[in-house]
């Protein structure tokens, strides 16, 4: 019974094709080829192809101050069991379940200036590049949240479908 009403439940708060949709500009609905848009606000990842929406993903998105960067990007590589690499310390996380950013990373930002900012809990000075990508994440709780450094989380089993569905090259649009 229990999971005969989870299933319920699910299907109550699918949104329609036309309801994701509603949230993105016309002009990149339209746009031809296979390319994604991270709608911010609405914390949804969709994926589009010629008009038609191929996929649509729920995310977390970047917290105040460290926003994930919004504007037109493409994507600029894709690794598997991807190794983190704690921003200031150097520490590194091999891939696994303690692994901050799951099984797959898809990167589509990068910048060399560097960042100074309050994270919620500490103060944070990275100095060199950051990246911002696609990735999964141990945390379930945080999708659907601002809550990462600029990144986009998706539960494990969507990062693994979006990394099949895009190549390096493939057009990421990020909107405000």
């Amino acid at each position: 019974m229990l999971p005969l009403l989870f299933s319920l439940i699910h299907l109550a708060v699918q949104e329609s094709p036309t309801q994701i949709l509603s949230i993105i500009p016309a002009a990149l609905i339209e746009r031809e080829g296979r390319h994604l848009v991270l709608a911010r606000d609405n914390r949804r990842l969709l994926v589009l192809e010629d008009g038609s929406l191929i996929a649509s993903f729920s995310v977390a998105v970047g917290m105040p101050g460290w926003e994930t960067p919004a504007g037109e990007f493409r994507v600029l590589n894709k690794i598997l069991h991807p190794i983190w690499e704690h921003p200031q310390s150097g520490m590194q996380i091999s891939s696994g379940s303690n692994n901050p950013l799951g099984s797959r990373w898809i990167g589509f930002y990068r910048d060399c200036k560097g960042r100074d900012a309050h994270d919620g809990n500490r103060w944070l000075t990275i100095d060199g590049c950051v990246m911002a990508g696609f990735h999964g994440t141990p945390h379930r709780w945080t999708v659907g949240r601002a809550v990462s450094h600029g990144c986009v989380r998706l539960f494990e089993e969507d990062i693994e479908t979006l990394y099949r569905l895009v190549k390096v090259g493939t057009p990421v649009n990020v909107l405000q």
